[in-house]
């Protein structure tokens, strides 16, 4: 049986929420199943294996993150980030940033200056990707209202929101979600700049920055940096910043060293099972039901492949 594992956000909120019993078609109520319990009940139809042309590897001393890009959200920032990952852009670079309950952000620590590195055959300005048409996107809704958008769910494995009205749809800021950074024209940015929110979802960053996917596995690695104590949390000093082995592609690593990591669908009768077993928590401890549950509370499990490295 494959190991399952959730975000490390998701572990501090697992005793939070969860589910109300369902009622089984003769109205008896079901038994109550943990959210462990429904996982380990689930089938290798409920699990996905994220395309290794969208799946980008970030070699840190302590270890790899692996990061899901969102190529339906995101075509032309995920497309530079690819051709930058394939001609070693970000190889012997450093994680500059880490700002406490926020983000932690890796690029050319020269980038300001007048001498940085230079971006090959990437582009060197891209079109703003803050949202995109809701038309033929497979939206998995969720039960309750939210505050940052008319609704709220899962789109292509992603926590997402969308406006019915509007006809637009985006991603979200949740915990390990990645951005581009960019500066105060919306298309300044060019996928060089990347940032992976590490703290409270700041919600108030969706649809005003290019969220290109979500880091699934290795997120801890992240949150634990030392905090910069220079202004937004950049490192003051050469020093303190976290060198970068490599940034490639999976795609373009050999087979046996890649992560073969498998990722909960969303999309699933388990999948909705899950999110009502967190959503109103019915075992001997929880005395009150929540009724309600946030986008970003709801986890996205990863599991290892046996055999895997």
């Amino acid at each position: 049986m494959p190991k399952t594992t959730l975000p490390s956000a998701a572990l501090l909120a697992c005793c939070a929420l969860a589910a109300m019993p369902a009622l089984a078609q003769d109205g008896a109520a079901t038994p109550y199943r943990s959210m462990g319990e429904i996982l380990e009940d689930s089938a290798a139809s409920d699990w996905r294996r994220p395309d290794p042309a969208d799946t980008l590897y970030l070699e840190l001393d302590s270890g790899r993150v692996v990061i899901e890009l969102a190529p339906d959200f995101a075509p032309r920032h995920v497309a530079n980030i690819r051709t930058l990952a394939r001609e070693g852009y970000w190889d012997g670079m450093s994680i500059n940033r880490s700002q406490d309950n926020f983000v932690v952000q890796w690029g050319d620590p020269d980038g300001e200056s007048d001498h940085p590195k230079p971006l090959g055959s990437a582009d060197a300005k891209l079109p703003a990707e803050f949202d995109r048409p809701g038309k033929g996107l497979d939206f998995h809704a969720l039960p309750d209202p939210d505050g940052w958008a008319a609704q709220t769910g899962f789109a292509e494995g992603f926590p997402a929101a969308r406006d019915p009205d509007e006809g637009r749809a985006w991603l979200a800021h949740c915990y390990g979600m990645v951005g581009a950074g960019r500066a105060m024209e919306a298309d300044s940015s060019n996928g060089s700049e990347l940032y992976v929110v590490t703290g409270q979802s700041p919600r108030q960053l969706d649809r005003n920055i290019t969220v290109v996917g979500r880091v699934i596995e290795g997120i801890e690695l992240l949150s634990v940096l030392p905090r910069g104590t220079g202004p937004l949390g950049f490192y003051e000093e050469a020093g303190q910043r976290v060198p970068i082995r490599a940034i490639h592609l999976a795609s373009e690593v050999p087979e046996a060293e890649r992560s073969a990591i498998e990722v909960l669908r969303s999309d699933t009768p388990l999948f909705d099972e899950l999110v009502e077993a967190r959503r109103n928590r019915r075992d001997g401890w929880y005395k009150r039901p929540a009724g309600h549950i946030d986008l970003c509370n709801i986890p996205l499990p990863s599991r290892k492949v046996e055999g895997s490295p």
